[in-house]
């Protein structure tokens, strides 16, 4: 039945006239957990941004995304989209911080930065311009709060990570991993991927992080290593604190640290106290004051989603089992709520039953009868989720990372799946059965079957 429905949904979709002011969209409600999901967009070449990259204008107003015609806008008040840059090959970086611009770079058909140059888009006008000239081979991660620096590394040698791999596949969106474990079986996938960011790793492949001024077009070298630096995210509110990652097998490396833009002040945020034990995925809270990131004390066994306060070194660990790991986390942008996009059984908490969007509602553990340790100010202050189901992901291919990431006003959560067959960009409300004002769903005949609502009228649905 649940099938029937989603293929109505298709045709419906298909029917639909496209156009820049038509605001329909197939929506249903989620069968298993009461929270209506809405299919976005499946347009080709859809791309929605990764989780821990700037999607939305300053104000909250637009999301940015793109398609393969170019980089689109969505309204968030009437959920209309609407075309910003008509131009196939353009890859959409981030949206900056302070005004309403959208930084692209262009890429080959592989997924290669082939840009020698950045390049900025205002959402409104479409004007276009070059912000800098970069070095052949740059990867262009981040803009700063005040949007003055551009960060970005480069490698003195690109490494093919998967030799030989040619093309994406078009339902997961990704380049194949393969390789052979100790005893020349192949392994599973997410195993073969780690063979190949260690001997990314151990190639010792000289490299540096760098910053570029907007205005003047300066180059400043932040960082210089043959460790594998990635994952740069500068602070969304402290123009001169930049976030980075030595990459590699979680396991043996100390990933995360931040430094300033002038190369001082360089700090390691996770201290490991046991082996195998992994910290990753790590992202900023939206007022800038923590850090927050994925911890397994150890690997596979046990999980927290970790924050570290920036101003003081305060740590707080919240715990989940091992069916709610996922793949990537997020914090709502009032700090009270946060996201977990799931994760298949092989992935490393190979959960039997993970694939879900997961709400998580913080709880702290408190002291018992309000009795302190003299210490306890300086230890970590531990929690507890309370996770609240809202997607079946069940037909995921966690090839094709979800990277769910909150709505401006914390009601949604956007995503990216296949759960259609195809890579699609959706919406889910984090408010149970979030409903329309002319929207009356009739339940199916079979019980426990999703409601159809048809698609939405977004001026009433956005509000």
């Amino acid at each position: 039945m649940r099938h029937i429905i989603l293929t109505a949904l298709v045709s419906m979709a298909a029917a639909a006239p496209v156009a820049a002011q038509t605001a329909d969209m197939p929506s249903w409600i989620d069968a298993k957990t009461g929270h209506r999901v809405v299919r976005i967009t499946d347009a080709p070449g859809n791309y929605a941004l990764y989780f821990n990259y700037n999607a939305y204008t300053p104000n909250g107003d637009t999301m940015l995304f793109q398609t393969a015609e170019g980089i689109k806008a969505m309204d968030l008040k009437t959920w209309r989209i609407r075309t910003v840059l008509k131009k196939p090959g353009v890859h959409l970086l981030f949206t900056g911080h302070k005004t309403r611009t959208a930084y692209f770079s262009r890429r080959n058909r592989d997924g290669v930065d082939v840009s020698s140059a950045i390049w900025a888009v205002d959402i409104d006008s479409g004007k276009v311009r070059k912000i800098a000239d970069v070095p052949p081979g740059s990867r262009i991660d981040t803009i700063n709060a005040d949007e003055t620096l551009l960060a970005a590394q480069i490698a003195e040698r690109p490494m093919e990570l998967q030799p030989g791999s040619k093309g994406r596949d078009p339902k997961t969106d990704q380049a194949a991993y393969a390789a052979n474990g100790p005893d020349g079986k192949p392994l599973p996938y997410a195993e073969a991927k780690e063979v190949r960011l260690d001997e990314r790793l151990e190639a010792k492949i000289p490299m540096r992080i760098f910053t570029i001024n907007v205005r003047t077009g300066e180059q400043r070298t932040v960082v210089q290593s043959t460790d594998w630096l990635n994952h740069l995210q500068f602070s969304p509110t402290d123009p001169t604190l930049l976030m980075y990652c030595h990459e590699g097998p979680w396991h043996k490396v100390d990933r995360i640290w931040t430094i300033r833009t002038d190369g001082t002040q360089k700090t390691k945020i996770h201290h490991r106290i046991m082996n195998m034990e992994i910290a990753g995925h790590e992202f900023w809270s939206p007022d800038g004051k923590t850090i927050w990131y994925d911890l397994q004390t150890p690997r596979g066994e046990d999980f927290w989603v970790a924050g570290y306060t920036i101003a003081t070194g305060k740590r707080r660990w919240y715990h989940l089992h091992r069916n709610q790991w996922s793949v990537h986390y997020n914090v709502s942008p009032d700090g009270k709520l946060f996201s977990g996009d799931g994760g298949d059984s092989e992935m490393v908490a190979h959960a039997p039953d993970g694939k879900w969007i997961y709400l998580f509602h913080p709880h702290d553990i408190p002291d018992v009868a309000g009795i302190h340790a003299k210490n306890a100010a300086d230890l970590i202050s531990p929690g507890t989720f309370t996770p609240e189901k809202l997607v079946d992901m069940s037909r995921q291919n966690y090839k094709l990372e979800p990277n769910a990431r909150f709505s401006p006003d914390g009601r949604w959560l956007f995503f990216r799946a296949n759960i259609e067959g195809k890579p699609a960009i959706y919406a889910v409300s984090t408010e149970k059965r979030n409903s329309l004002a002319d929207d009356k769903p009739q339940r199916s005949g079979e019980a426990g079957q999703a409601e159809q609502a048809g698609p939405i009228n977004c001026p009433i649905f956005g509000r």
